[in-house]
């Protein structure tokens, strides 16, 4: 029987997101309905990583179709990371589920399948995963390498951007949709109390804009008690060189982490973009985001969008960091390559932020492209303006991303399928940016 298993390509749970929101703006919500459910199974199935037994929450990072030709069967078969390069569990996975749950169910008007017993478990779960106590004194999510679209190592060890701002929305997500009655009512409360502290936590220590950037610059260390300045004891001198060049006086973002003795500054495209999305930045912020990309339009967008990183790990720096990883090399795949699919974050954060003409401008700059070589996955280069060296051809989730880009930048109120309103009741208090006056 064995002999005669068919494997198929595996579905990815953050690579179909762009496809289902492409497949609800062309009205054929049962695709995504199918796969919210689907994904839902799996999540019961046994979670064995050599031996050793997940959480019952975690959610597959990817699916395929085991095809038996001689019994005629299909089955399912999930891969929670037994599967992967490194065997890395991924966080996203379920906070992708959750987001995508709220969009559906925005989109359709339809709450009953959000309001399911097996979908309202399966938020339990997930939110289960990441709300229990420990000993971290940090409202942020620590999460390990490759936890993420970042599947590999590149030194995003701790509470990356990314994860915090996809956690930070799918709390928002799970508050709208958990129903007020007997398990729900804990979570709704837990999640409160989690996004009061994390919203927080996130607008004052992970912002970076010049005048933060000019204090942190003028740090001391080794401070104690609740009174001290530099709460994370970061050494002025670990600042890189390049981010004083690259920090204009107008423009601001969320760093990529952020732990003890520990700044990465380096610039993440997926989290500041979720991060104007979720309205995790405030509208100052989102503001302060938008002047950024534009003062620095080419080397976070350049000629194919858009920068997953910026800027790249390069020599001393790429070897312990990726540990020689030869496919994140310079410029390359994760480390500082250029995605196509990140296109429709890019263009949902300039439409929210009322800045559509930067996003018709990225749209422009993929259509020169993408076509004609190929539907690639990714682009190398400083400026993204080579093919990707191993990069796959006629990917969905490229093509995906840009036709979301393309039907959002025509139809504006399909934004509000995944952009969330700030949450009036949390108040940041923030020091003002001089782009957020400008």
């Amino acid at each position: 029987d064995e002999l005669q298993s068919v494997h198929l390509h595996p579905v990815f749970v953050r690579d179909f997101v762009p496809s289902a929101l492409a497949f609800l703006m062309n009205n054929e919500p049962e695709i995504v309905k199918n796969f919210l459910l689907r994904t839902v199974h799996l999540q019961s199935s046994e979670k064995m990583v050599d031996r050793f037994k997940l959480g019952a929450g975690a959610m597959p990072a990817s699916f395929k179709v085991d095809r038996n030709v001689n019994r005629n069967t299909e089955t399912l078969v999930a891969d929670f990371g037994e599967s992967a390069i490194g065997r890395v569990a991924p966080v996203d996975s379920g906070f992708w589920w959750i987001i995508l749950l709220r969009a559906y169910t925005k989109y359709t008007g339809d709450a009953s399948l959000s309001e399911s017993p097996d979908c309202q478990k399966c938020m339990r779960l997930i939110l289960n995963l990441c709300l229990s106590e420990g000993f971290d004194t940090f409202p942020t999510l620590l999460c390990t390498d490759g936890c993420s679209m970042i599947d590999r190592r590149m030194g995003i060890y701790g509470y990356p951007i990314e994860i915090q701002a996809l956690f930070y929305m799918a709390l928002r997500c799970a508050l709208q949709m958990l129903k007020p009655d007997g398990e729900g009512k804990d979570f709704i409360e837990k999640i409160g109390q989690r996004l009061h502290a994390l919203t927080y936590h996130m607008r004052n220590y992970f912002w970076l804009d010049f005048p933060h950037l000019n204090n942190i610059y003028r740090y001391k260390t080794e401070e104690y008690s609740h009174t001290a300045v530099n709460k994370f004891n970061v050494i002025p001198d670990s600042i890189p060189d390049w981010v004083f060049d690259f920090m204009p006086c107008r423009g601001g973002y969320f760093l990529g982490n952020v732990s003890p003795a520990m700044m990465d500054f380096r610039w993440f495209a997926l989290g500041n973009c979720i991060a104007i999305i979720s309205s995790l930045a405030t509208p100052e912020q989102s503001s302060a985001i938008m002047d950024l990309i534009e003062e620095r339009w080419d080397e976070l967008v350049g000629e194919v969008p858009l920068k997953i990183v910026y800027p790249a790990l390069e020599n001393h720096e790429w070897r312990i960091i990726t540990g020689c990883d030869p496919k994140n090399t310079r410029w390359s795949y994760h480390n500082g390559g250029s995605w196509p699919v990140l296109l429709w974050l890019l263009t949902a954060a300039c439409i929210k932020t009322g800045r559509p003409q930067m996003a018709k401008r990225a749209i422009e700059l993929s259509e020169a492209r993408l076509l004609k070589d190929g539907w690639p996955e990714y682009y190398d280069g400083k400026l993204g303006k080579f093919v990707g060296k191993q990069a796959r051809k006629f990917q969905t989730w490229s093509i995906a991303g840009y036709l979301v880009a393309r039907m959002m930048l025509e139809d504006p109120s399909t934004l509000m399928m995944i952009s969330m309103e700030e949450d009036r009741p949390v108040k940041p208090t923030m020091r003002r940016s001089a782009s957020w006056n400008a």
